[in-house]
């Protein structure tokens, strides 16, 4: 699959970032290396409760039940038969299992639940591999002969069509910024809209309250052992969570009668954290994989329905600025990842030390007044002198990209050069290091702030949903 080209080449504006390959920890050695097949075992839906079970196996010695509770009220099956329907929940199941997989990373994978064409065990082999991508950085696992799905089916299956005629979206929340202007966006066109969140929280609910849309809220509960076995000492880490909400999403499209999936992810996500290395925190968000599963979605499930991100042609910059004209969110927009943890959630909707909150500060400065920024987030990010080195990581002086969802070297800088103009934070020690460290070194400041802000014109948006636009 071709990668984005990143239509903010950093020559162009004189900017060159510089960052330091950072060794990963010393390899992982544990009993749990000793499992040697991961079994997608079964799934099974049950309509009379919306309860759907994904079940799975470590050498049939461990086992896991993970389980989805989808509301009854609004489900509907209107065309969609039986077979469709199961290979939406087939494809919910496969994803599903990489949370349990990577506890050990067996190179064995049976999967005993359905059966894979040599083009669907392509299509997981790349999302395990690239999905899991950073997760074997930080362990120091060597994946190259890791991760090959069976093929068991000589040909590939043929999409089912699907009557489907309801012109509605459905919009996945996040609760940040990105999704609110995905909403606002399609509000202002007039559309049909269903939010959905994977389980509740009441910051989204305060978000589905202002918007004035029905929200539908979907429970997830991994199985307590997976928790278990990470306590004692399992492999741990990130996987592409958004792979995931993405097949629930086509699951829910389904049942609930939507047309098209509108993901709200920025043109930026497609660059990856580590020079050098194929590696992207933010990978199930990137364009690689929108048009990975679109296609997936189109050839196996059905092409009456599409999936894409209404913002793949803004910068992360751009979309700040839209949600700085949109005040009613700004008490209960959070991009803060302290708040979605399964453990301990955070009862602040910004902990104002991670790179996430660093970084939305620092776009948000760039449109907002000060006052404004002192209601959202308590505290002035740009005077912390504690934060300085995720600055400089943010801005590619040092270290890596931090291994969060946040946007380029380009799109920080752009934001600095910004708030220099607006004159309110020149006397805060990040402003005062980005100018002494680093403006010097943009040849041409004006063109990377028009660079940075431009439309770009690579999407994936089918013309059918553009012309209800």
């Amino acid at each position: 699959m071709a990668e984005l080209v990143d239509a903010h080449d950093s020559k162009s504006c004189g900017l060159t970032p510089v960052r330091v390959q950072v060794s990963p920890p010393a390899p992982f050695l544990h009993p749990m290396n000793e499992y040697k097949s991961f079994i997608f075992d079964s799934y099974s839906f049950d309509e009379a409760t919306g309860t759907l079970e994904l079940r799975y196996a470590l050498d049939n010695e461990i086992s896991f039940t993970e389980t989805l509770i989808l509301p009854r009220e609004g489900m509907f099956r209107i065309g969609v038969d039986d077979e469709l329907l199961d290979r939406a929940f087939f494809a919910l199941h496969i994803i599903g299992g990489i949370s349990y997989y990577k506890t050990c990373c067996p190179k064995n994978i049976e999967v005993l639940s359905g059966n894979l064409s040599s083009t669907q065990s392509l299509f997981w082999n790349t999302v395990y591999r690239k999905g899991l991508a950073e997760f074997f950085y930080t362990n120091n696992i060597d994946s190259d002969e890791l991760i090959n799905f069976p093929v068991e089916a000589s040909e590939d299956p043929e999409p089912i069509s699907w009557e489907a005629d309801h012109e509605r979206v459905l919009v996945p929340v996040g609760g940040g910024k990105d999704s609110i202007v995905t909403i606002e966006m399609l509000k202002e066109a007039k559309m049909d809209i269903l939010l959905m969140r994977m389980g509740k929280h009441p910051l989204i609910e305060e978000v589905a309250k202002v918007a004035k849309l029905p929200i539908l809220y979907i429970e997830r509960r991994l199985d307590p052992r997976l928790f278990e076995l990470n306590d004692d000492g399992a492999l741990n880490g990130h996987v592409p969570i958004t792979a995931y909400v993405s097949f629930l999403s086509v699951i829910t499209s389904l049942l609930y009668g939507c047309d098209y999936i509108a993901f709200s992810n920025e043109r930026s996500a497609s660059e990856g954290n580590i020079e050098g290395e194929d590696i992207n925190h933010q990978w199930s968000k990137s364009m690689e994989f929108e048009r990975m599963i679109h296609h997936y979605i189109h050839s196996f499930l059905t092409p009456d329905l599409d999936y894409f991100s209404l913002l793949r042609t803004m910068s992360e910059l751009l979309i700040s600025s839209n949600f700085a004209q949109l005040p009613q969110y700004f008490q209960c927009a959070t991009s803060c990842n302290a708040n979605w943890k399964i453990s301990e959630q955070s009862d602040k909707r910004w902990c104002r030390k991670c790179p996430k909150c660093a970084f939305v500060y620092c776009q948000f400065a760039a449109f907002l007044p000060k006052d404004k920024l002192m209601e959202i987030f308590g505290t002035n990010m740009l005077a912390d002198e504690d934060l300085l080195p995720l600055y400089r990581q943010l801005l590619g002086l040092e270290g890596t990209k931090p291994f969060e969802c946040v946007g380029t070297p380009h799109e920080v800088a752009a934001a600095f050069l910004l708030i220099k103009e607006r004159g309110e934070h020149t006397d805060t020690c990040a402003m005062e290091m980005f100018t002494s460290q680093h403006l010097e070194s943009i040849a041409d400041p004006k063109a990377l702030i028009v660079d940075t802000i431009a439309i770009a014109e690579e999407h994936n948006v089918s013309d059918k949903f553009l012309k209800q636009l």
